[in-house]
């Protein structure tokens, strides 16, 4: 704690402190508010994608013979672009899916078997929701540091600052009452020895 001065300019300084203190805190915990509740959302998004990509995982096992064949289907997948826009949460700029352009080569039809322009649709619908899931996984990062900054605030102003210049603002009017009062005293006695210096 820094050393104090006790005068009524510095009593004037940590009461304006302590009001912008308490007027910056209810923004901070609505930031945090704002943000835990976002990061609960997007878990939730992250989650229920999981949750499908695994529901064509294992529709494709049932086929995993059929892949079996020796056919690459990574080669007649090409990944052109992945679209991402920027969103702001609680004023933090965050990456938002917004597409994935994926290509599928010509592939000769005689050499592939039907079922390949099936498979060839999932695996663009999985690469599609992982992408998607990365774009999710950078959105929590980004807003899960936030977080971690805001809640430190909140308890600086909380736990520290607000108490300090509440004890600051308490011993500054119990020495300027002092001194206050120590000024009547001297005035009392100056006063009564004129008196009886008078008489």
């Amino acid at each position: 704690m820094p050393r104090i001065k006790f005068t009524k300019n510095e009593l004037k300084k940590h009461k304006e402190a302590l009001n912008r203190f308490k007027r910056y805190l209810p923004t901070l915990m609505l930031k945090k508010q704002q943000l835990q509740m976002e990061i609960r959302k997007i878990k939730a998004q992250r989650d229920d994608i999981a949750d499908k990509v695994k529901e064509i995982e294992k529709a494709l096992f049932t086929w995993i013979e059929l892949f079996g064949q020796g056919y690459d289907l990574s080669s007649l997948l090409n990944i052109k672009s992945i679209d991402t826009d920027i969103g702001n949460i609680a004023g933090i700029d965050i990456p938002v899916f917004s597409n994935l352009d994926i290509e599928i080569r010509d592939y000769d039809l005689f050499i592939y078997p039907l079922w390949v322009d099936k498979a060839l649709e999932e695996l663009k619908k999985t690469i599609t929701l992982k992408a998607e899931l990365k774009v999710l996984t950078r959105q929590l990062a980004l807003l899960s540091e936030e977080l971690r900054i805001t809640s430190q605030r909140v308890n600086l102003f909380e736990k520290v600052k607000i108490p300090e210049a509440r004890e600051t603002i308490r011993m500054i009017k119990i020495y300027l009452g002092d001194q206050q009062t120590n000024a009547v005293v001297r005035g009392k006695i100056a006063k009564n020895k004129i008196k009886r210096k008078a008489d």
